[in-house]
């Protein structure tokens, strides 16, 4: 209501900062425009594959590193080198290497994705209770079987929850690759067009009312799964 009226008394300049309602007729209307549907059809399909990616890497290597005390020792140095690495300062080094397709964009969105997976795949595997392990080991229970039956179920509502942050860091990536170096088509480029080309703020923040809606609707999606079929995880995980 703030926003609205701030905008409706003229206090700023309308064409910058447009008011909520002229953003919601927007925001309805964007369906309606074919290059729009476009755009999200190609941000949401790289966003389905820099995360396909970026879940199968990190769960494989983490349950790697986490089962093999050698290996934990060596990579985590390396791990906690490389993770904080902004996405968006490998952009040139990307492009030189990629060009500026969809590649770009997926290659960046996974890499910066796969750690919040990586991490909690690599922690919950130290909180696996030794007593189940054990127990396993007693009953001469083979390697493939204790991890398929004891290991992956312990830790599946942690690596749940990095898969959640991974989708929200993997649709950033993705959205902010495709504004800053374009990608091919996308919800990034359609802003940054509609933004720098045009000067339309309202279609600007209509477009990432929608990226927001996306980005909440994945979230709570998964914050479903969970409750549906993971409820043996610690209270208050993944909330």
């Amino acid at each position: 209501m703030l926003w609205e009226l701030i905008a409706r008394l003229s206090v700023v300049d309308a064409r910058f900062v447009p008011p909520p309602s002229l953003v919601l007729s927007r925001f309805v209307g964007l369906f309606g425009d074919a290059a729009f549907v476009a755009a999200v059809v190609s941000t949401v399909l790289s966003w389905m594959i820099a995360l396909a990616i970026a879940v199968a890497f990190a769960v494989l290597l983490g349950l790697a590193v986490g089962m093999v005390p050698v290996l934990r020792t060596v990579s985590i140095p390396i791990v906690e080198l490389v993770r904080p690495l902004p996405s968006v300062a490998l952009i040139p080094l990307v492009i030189c290497l990629l060009g500026t397709d969809a590649q770009t964009k997926i290659t960046l969105a996974a890499f910066a994705a796969t750690w919040p997976t990586l991490m909690n795949t690599i922690y919950a595997l130290g909180e696996v209770d030794p007593r189940l392990l054990e127990t396993a080991r007693c009953f001469r229970i083979s390697r493939w079987r204790t991890i398929s039956g004891v290991v992956l179920p312990s830790i599946s509502p942690f690596v749940l929850t990095g898969v959640r942050l991974s989708a929200s860091v993997a649709l950033i990536a993705i959205v902010g690759t495709e504004f800053l170096a374009g990608g091919g088509i996308g919800l990034g480029q359609y802003a940054y067009m509609w933004g720098t080309n045009a000067g339309r703020m309202d279609i600007v923040l209509a477009a990432t009312v929608f990226a927001g809606l996306f980005g909440g609707l994945v979230n709570a999606g998964f914050l479903a799964v969970r409750r549906r079929w993971l409820r043996w995880g610690p209270e208050g995980i993944g909330q």
